[in-house]
């Protein structure tokens, strides 16, 4: 007689991270790190203050529950406004991603240097809860069963954020030369 053998059970979805913030257009720095704290400026304390004026959001900041990973929402031109690196370092700091349809120049160049996670997507909507998931050149929300593609960054700018900010990149490049001759003047 022979042994039947059982089926493989199908591969469980994909799944990617939650929706913690949705936001429209035109993010202002002092929405995401508001001035009023601008006396705390450790990245270790400047997390507690990302969007402080959106209550929800604040209570998954308070109680810890945002899952590193998370994704932030933004429509065009997220983290407009004034230069303040705060607004960068305090999402860093919560781990999550950031996925707007376009950034502010002084706030894409703070996330790269901080190492903050960031896609630009343009056309890419969601909202709270979605499960959206970064894969390679699309950003996918699984809720919604849509696709976004993405604008990748050019490779030394993704390279800084992969290695964790500036810093980290710089330490790690010049590690790499060690013994080698030093740079012409």
């Amino acid at each position: 007689m022979a042994t039947r053998k059982k089926a493989a059970p199908a591969p469980a979805p994909k799944m990617g991270a939650p929706v913690v913030l949705a936001l429209g257009d035109d993010v202002s720095t002092d929405a995401v790190y508001p001035g009023r704290f601008m006396a705390t400026v450790l990245p270790s304390e400047t997390p507690q203050y990302a969007f402080a004026d959106h209550a929800e959001f604040q209570a998954l900041v308070k109680a810890k529950t945002v899952p590193s990973g998370a994704v932030i929402a933004g429509g065009e031109n997220f983290g407009c406004g004034s230069s303040r690196e705060q607004a960068a370092s305090c999402l860093k700091g919560l781990g999550v991603v950031v996925v707007a349809k376009s950034f502010a120049r002084i706030f894409l160049q703070n996330a790269i240097n901080l190492g903050l996670s960031v896609v630009t997507a343009p056309g890419f909507t969601a909202s709270l809860g979605d499960d959206v998931q970064v894969d390679g050149h699309v950003v996918r929300n699984h809720t919604t069963r849509r696709d976004y593609d993405v604008v990748p960054l050019p490779f030394a700018r993704q390279a800084i954020i992969d290695a964790g900010g500036l810093v980290p990149y710089t330490r790690a490049r010049l590690v790499g030369r060690k013994g080698a001759a030093a740079p012409p003047r």
